[in-house]
């Protein structure tokens, strides 16, 4: 018997790697969460001890489980048309009998698992069960909750599983049946674009048949569909605040809006401002920009808070603020953020995001910062990224319209205007030539089931 250990950022990554070194015959034997991830232990040609304690309960549920994804499997391969209920996912991409199949199996199997982790099946140990919980001993009542938690560990590891297999399956039916949609779907994913905002826009040429046509409209729909700002705040004044997570380029961003303008109006109508006194010498980089374009700085600290900053610079056309990026459960940056949320429409405040983050990332950044109320955001490292479609999906998702785009760390040169087209001929461009692997659309399948799962 071969047994190893696997860690992974997550369970369907754990299992590729055990499919991928011991194969299809391998067990899992053991997972447990661990800093950073998952850990499987893995081993082949293993026997399963018999349980000291069946619990008969769990076994009906787990072969029932069992047996539906059997027949889930078989109508798949049959292709059997499916009921007139409401589809899991979308009829026009996904056909018939991988609907059919994708409510069976991952439906109830998933509902059936979920029962199963909220309601765990007791112990039959009669006598265990007999005995009231006042007079059990603290060691059997320890001894039993870590069992109900191994077993609530495993069941959720089953049901990440058979969330993976079935996304590939959905994947493998739409290649199958559609393979024109499959091939846009792919294309789209290369780019970055998150599953739910491509789902959408492959309903909008589901009746095209020309593949050449329908990639053009989906890119005109993609650009129409980006929200980004029509007037340049520049042009508009006032008072521009940049917030953001650490390392985002708020302040080399503001560095290239402030000469922007300068060289534009002039030096005598701009004024910069920085709440950063967290950092050492923060403050200081700001003055070393002030001192180079000609323009005074201020400091809000202790002694001065915004309102008297502000009220010093109101003859000034624009003041740009410069914020600190801090952690999201940092009680500092909370308190930006009310400080900044208090000034109302007074201030407009952008976020800066750094299009080389996940996509998960930017949306934890957004949902911190949209207390502070957003008025769009700046894409920054563009230059460094692999693909822009993440960026623009967010933008989609939340309408937050693009201010700017960033793509070097040249001032005043490396920053200019979004416009909509132009974002999307810039993520096409981006996106390369290398397609998706089947694996990858698979785990986006599996993604998009997890999601409807949890909404």
């Amino acid at each position: 018997m071969k047994v190893k250990r696997f860690f992974a950022a997550d369970m369907r990554q754990a299992m590729k790697l055990v499919r991928d070194e011991l194969g299809a015959d391998a067990s899992i034997i053991a997972n447990r969460r661990v800093a950073g991830g998952v850990e499987l232990t893995a081993a082949l040609d293993y026997e399963a001890p018999r349980l000291t304690a069946p619990t008969p309960g769990l076994d009906a549920e787990l072969k029932k489980t069992q047996e539906r994804i059997v027949a889930a499997r078989a109508e798949l391969e049959v292709g059997e048309m499916a009921s007139h209920d409401q589809p899991l996912v979308n009829r026009q991409l996904f056909g018939d009998s991988m609907r059919h199949a994708a409510r069976q199996g991952s439906v109830e199997a998933r509902d059936l698992l979920d029962r199963l982790i909220q309601e765990p099946v007791e112990p039959a140990a009669p006598a265990a069960a007999s005995r009231p919980a006042a007079e059990r001993s603290p060691a059997a009542a320890a001894v039993e909750d870590a069992s109900l938690s191994a077993m609530r560990a495993e069941l959720a590891g089953l049901r990440e599983m058979l969330e993976s297999q079935l996304g590939g399956l959905a994947w493998g039916q739409l290649n199958q049946h559609k393979p024109k949609q499959a091939g846009l779907w792919r294309r789209l994913t290369q780019m970055g674009l998150p599953a739910e905002v491509s789902q959408d826009l492959l309903r909008q040429v589901s009746d095209v048949s020309d593949p050449r046509q329908a990639w053009r409209m989906l890119l005109a729909y993609l650009a129409h569909r980006v929200p980004v700002l029509r007037e340049e705040p520049l042009d508009a004044g006032g008072v521009i605040a940049l917030v953001g997570p650490t390392g985002a380029g708020k302040t080399t961003t503001l560095g290239k809006l402030a000469a922007r303008y300068v060289l534009k109006h002039g030096s005598q109508h701009v004024a910069l401002v920085t709440m950063d006194t967290y950092r050492i010498g923060a403050h200081e980089q700001l003055r070393t920009l002030g001192r180079i374009l000609n323009v005074p700085v201020k400091v809000v600290d202790e002694q001065q808070d915004i309102n008297d900053v502000l009220a010093d610079f109101a003859g000034k056309r624009l003041v740009l603020i410069d914020t600190a990026g801090l952690q999201a459960n940092d009680p500092y940056l909370r308190g930006q953020l009310d400080t900044l949320a208090s000034q109302g429409r007074r201030v407009r405040n952008l976020l800066v995001l750094p299009a080389t983050s996940q996509h998960r990332v930017m949306k934890a950044a957004y949902h911190t910062y949209k207390a502070c109320g957003l008025s769009g955001c700046i894409l920054t490292k563009v230059d460094e990224a692999a693909t822009l479609g993440e960026s623009l999906g967010l933008a989609m998702e939340q309408g937050l319209p693009v201010a700017y785009l960033a793509d070097g760390q040249r001032i005043p040169d490396d920053i200019s205007r979004a416009v909509g087209h132009q974002l999307v001929s810039r993520a096409v461009s981006m996106a390369g030539n290398d397609a998706p692997a089947d694996q990858t659309m698979a785990d986006v399948f599996a993604g998009m089931m997890n999601s409807q799962r949890a909404s």
